[in-house]
């Protein structure tokens, strides 16, 4: 009984780990890094944040595109051809995102610390 106990814990440590881990294959950039990149028409850029958070608060140049509809929306509003650089408030949406991206077979780079980190 112990031993399943021990086993069930393991199980529920890796998923949290794997969560929080980066996403193989996945750029991740500073927002010091993102300013320097902003200019380049080879990549397009993501807001996964809410619209109203989006509404709030933005950077220039960056679509909205909620996490919640990333998944129905990106092969409509993206191109496979350029990278994704991705934001949100804090770049735990934005790693989520990056995920479903990669998976997708989108380049893909995240904005490590979102928006929070943005000056």
């Amino acid at each position: 009984m112990e031993y399943v106990n021990y086993l069930i814990i393991a199980v529920l440590l890796y998923f949290v780990i794997k969560r929080f881990l980066p996403t193989k294959g996945v750029n991740n950039i500073s927002t010091t890094e993102l300013k320097a990149e902003l200019n380049d028409k080879s990549k397009q850029f993501v807001d996964v944040r809410t619209p109203g958070e989006f509404k709030g608060n933005h950077i220039k140049g960056f679509k909205n595109i909620p996490l919640q509809q990333l998944a129905q929306k990106a092969d409509k509003e993206l191109s496979k051809d350029k990278e994704v650089v991705v934001i949100c408030q804090s770049g735990m949406r934005s790693g989520q995102a990056s995920k479903i991206l990669k998976n997708m077979g989108y380049k893909v780079t995240n904005v490590r610390g979102g928006m929070s980190a943005w000056s």
